[in-house]
């Protein structure tokens, strides 16, 4: 099978949100999953540096310390998932350089893992300034009817589509 039914994975997603509050008392979520590794990184390096940060000092009057827990395991589902469903739908393709991006920036797979990378950078720098990715505000706030996450999930795609056509003109539509 080489896609999945959009009302299937709906379903599925939506059973999961369902299940992520009842279990956890928490939306789903990724963002805050790195923004504790990095806060447990710095102070398991740099422990004095750690100890004036105030980011610690906030997050411990809030009665939430930078910790690994639960949303890891969401992090680490994902990538299995995507391996799995790959591999169940025999959908893995071997290029690293998509032919959309070939004909407007060449074959170099550096540059496009250097893009890559950075466009990840960027979008982990916004959920953390929205205080929320796309699975927190576009699943669990969507899905809870929440004004804020409907008017980032309209600004996601908005951005996305003058992203797109900024970096690939009307057209790279005839190059896909």
């Amino acid at each position: 099978m080489k896609s999945w039914s959009p009302y299937v994975v709906g379903a599925g997603i939506g059973v999961l949100s369902w299940f992520t509050f009842a279990s956890a008392g928490h939306p789903l979520g990724v963002s805050t999953s790195f923004e504790n590794t990095a806060a447990l990184t710095e102070r398991a390096v740099a422990p004095q540096v750690a100890q004036n940060n105030p980011y610690f000092a906030e997050k411990a009057a809030e009665g939430k310390p930078p910790k690994i827990n639960w949303q890891w395991m969401l992090v680490l589902g994902i990538f299995g998932g995507a391996w799995l469903s790959a591999r169940l739908g025999n959908d893995r393709t071997p290029q690293s350089v998509p032919p959309l991006w070939r004909w407007r920036f060449g074959e170099n797979v550096g540059k496009r893992f250097a893009a890559a990378f950075a466009g990840g950078a960027l979008m982990m720098f916004g959920a953390r300034l929205a205080q929320g990715c796309t699975s927190g505000h576009g699943i669990s706030g969507t899905l809870q009817l929440a004004l804020s996450s409907w008017i980032f999930v309209v600004g996601l795609f908005a951005s996305g589509a003058v992203m797109a056509f900024l970096l690939f003109g009307k057209e790279g539509r005839s190059h896909v």
